[in-house]
């Protein structure tokens, strides 16, 4: 089983000396095999030399924007990547490039993974969970912003929507790709609203989620916030209407996915495949 891990990176010169040598050490330790993928989303600074620097000692693939396109063009360009090289049997997992996500618990989501679950979140929400130096405001935010996303989507197992830090069975990630192409992602101009997205469509496919404990080491950040709260918080509402629509929304476009899913994944890839034209107008409309 190979480890993937997927980081978005945009200006993360003085993250990136500090991340991936924590990531090498911690699944070598355990002889790991594992690959790192960077989509280096337009960076200004010294992210890419610092890249090519590395990838001469690290198992590591480069793909470069040469503009900044925002994290849904790039997280999109990532998964995309990792579904056409990885192995049904392998693990991905999603890691912030700015040093606040620790790679110690990448061991503990791959676990959780072999109890059945297709995805694991970490989560700050749960026992043992909790973040560090993010200011009151930001966190009350974050807070308002979870209980909006589960009072909308209600999604089984998962209590923190907005947090990146995630691993996949790679057999739901090329599926997702199969089912959903590039609407994946759809709302790729809203902030982080991918993040977001990514469960929903994810639920909509008919993943089992969980959740293992973790603390945000956001007073480990070396880089700014590249997270606008009103495009974000704009992207949620957007979601949610696309989400709950009557006419041709993802819960009638997708109906039906979900339990053929779990009964019959060939079946459900093959039914509901984007390449078979199985898509809403809002879909064809751009949304």
């Amino acid at each position: 089983m190979m480890i993937w891990i997927f980081l978005p990176a945009y200006n993360e010169e003085a993250s990136l000396v500090k991340l991936l040598p924590k990531i090498k050490e911690k699944l070598e330790s355990k002889a790991q095999p594992y690959h790192i993928v960077v989509v280096n989303d337009g960076s200004v600074d010294r992210t890419q030399l610092i890249l090519e620097e590395q990838s001469k000692t690290l198992p590591l693939t480069i793909i470069s924007h040469p503009i900044n396109r925002g994290l849904g063009e790039t997280e999109r360009d990532g998964f995309e990547h990792i579904a056409r090289h990885c192995d049904n049997g392998d693990v991905v997992v999603r890691l912030d490039c700015d040093d606040t996500h620790e790679p110690d618990y990448i061991f503990d989501l791959s676990k959780k993974l072999e109890e059945g679950f297709d995805v694991v979140n970490t989560s700050r929400f749960r026992p043992g969970g909790g973040q560090m130096g993010v200011s009151a405001y930001r966190a009350t935010i974050s807070r308002i912003a979870n209980v909006f996303t589960w009072l909308v989507f209600q999604i089984s197992g998962v209590r923190d929507y907005s947090c990146g830090y995630r691993a996949y069975k790679a057999q739901v990630v090329k599926d997702a790709v199969d089912v959903f192409g590039n609407n994946f992602i759809q709302l790729r101009g809203l902030g982080f609203t991918s993040t977001l997205e990514m469960i929903v469509k994810l639920h909509l496919l008919g993943c089992r989620f969980a959740e293992v404990p973790f603390i945000l080491r956001y007073d480990q950040k070396q880089s700014d916030s590249k997270m606008v709260s009103s495009i974000t918080s704009l992207g949620y509402m957007i979601m949610s209407v696309l989400y709950w629509w009557p006419f041709g929304g993802w819960r009638n476009q997708y109906k039906g996915l979900r339990s053929l899913y779990r009964t019959s994944r060939e079946e459900a890839v093959s039914r509901f495949n984007c390449r078979t034209g199985h898509r809403s107008v809002l879909n064809r409309m751009g949304f």
